[in-house]
């Protein structure tokens, strides 16, 4: 089935990818379909818009594994387009199927759009100081970064054929002998929808608790940057956010004490709301800002704090 296809391991993500192959099925008049590991999420898909789900079924649980059996499906139905969740297993079988169709793959596209015979991508370069546009000729792989897109609204039709393809694991080449799951503390900070983020502004680890105050009024997780992170070591590393660490998307940000470097702005820049507190009244930071208080943030953040809570 010639057209855009979509693909990730995780659920959530394909269905915000859903959104930007639809807006591709209207430009370039052509279908969309899912493929995925999980036959439980197939109707979810088709009731968002997808003209076909393909359920990838195998013996082995890792995405990884299908690298070859996702490629010669692509190659048996002519696919023009396929859209991948840039997760990191996501960006590892995104480079295996390009090698393998010897396609061209773009990576950490925050836009895809139809461009005569191929597709314009649009993502940041030099640590998110200049946007870059390419064009990549058909068939084409785009990974997109998770939360780009929101999810695909439910179509209310629900029509679209469900296809189970038995795959053989490529197990000669990919096993998974250890396992060490990543031991998060708190939230989520990529999905939270509220962030109070510290930076070296804040003199001492105990002054935390004014933080956390502040966190709490607003409703808001707590994020930070490298240095609280990596060289203070005041909050774990997932707290970190900027271009090495955490990209997050919330409706409000609250940036205390940072300068507003490049390498941080770039996990920030596409919070609805940005409101910054520093002291120097020249910190790139309010460049960014929707919202800037110059100031003490040990003045600012106790009033904000009050203000909160009423």
């Amino acid at each position: 089935m010639p057209g855009i296809w979509i693909y990730s391991e995780d659920s959530a993500v394909a269905r915000q990818l859903l959104t930007a192959g639809l807006e591709l099925k209207n430009a370039m008049k052509q279908p969309v379909a899912v493929l995925t590991l999980s036959g439980e999420e197939a109707q979810t898909f088709i009731d968002a818009g997808a003209d076909k789900v393909y359920v990838v079924k195998g013996s082995n649980p890792w995405p990884e594994s299908y690298a070859n059996a996702v490629a010669d499906l692509l190659t048996k139905e002519q696919a023009g387009v396929l859209l991948v969740g840039g997760t990191m297993r996501g960006k590892d079988l995104a480079a295996k199927v390009a090698a393998s169709l010897k396609a061209g793959l773009v990576t950490d596209a925050l836009r895809v759009a139809c461009a005569g015979d191929g597709i314009e991508t649009t993502r940041l370069v030099y640590g998110g100081l200049a946007v870059r546009t390419e064009t990549v000729t058909l068939p084409a792989l785009v990974t997109i970064p998770p939360r780009t897109f929101a999810e695909a609204a439910v179509q209310g039709t629900g029509q679209g054929e469900v296809v189970i393809v038995e795959v053989a694991n490529d197990d000669n080449r990919v096993s998974v002998t250890n396992v060490c799951p990543i031991v998060r503390q708190g939230a989520d900070i990529a999905a939270a929808d509220r962030i109070v983020c510290v930076g070296r502004g804040l003199s001492k680890k105990e002054d935390l608790t004014m933080v956390e105050a502040l966190a709490a009024a607003v409703g808001a997780e707590i994020g930070c940057t490298r240095g609280i992170s990596e060289d203070y070591r005041w909050l774990p590393n997932d707290r970190y956010i900027g271009i090495s660490g955490q990209k997050v998307k919330p409706e409000l940000y609250i940036g205390l004490g940072i300068s507003g470097q490049v390498q941080h702005v770039a996990g920030i820049r596409d919070a609805k709301v940005i409101v910054a507190v520093d002291s120097n009244e020249k910190a790139p930071i309010f460049e960014a800002a929707d919202y800037g208080i110059v100031g003490d943030l040990y003045e600012v953040v106790p009033l904000l704090t009050k203000a909160m809570q009423k």
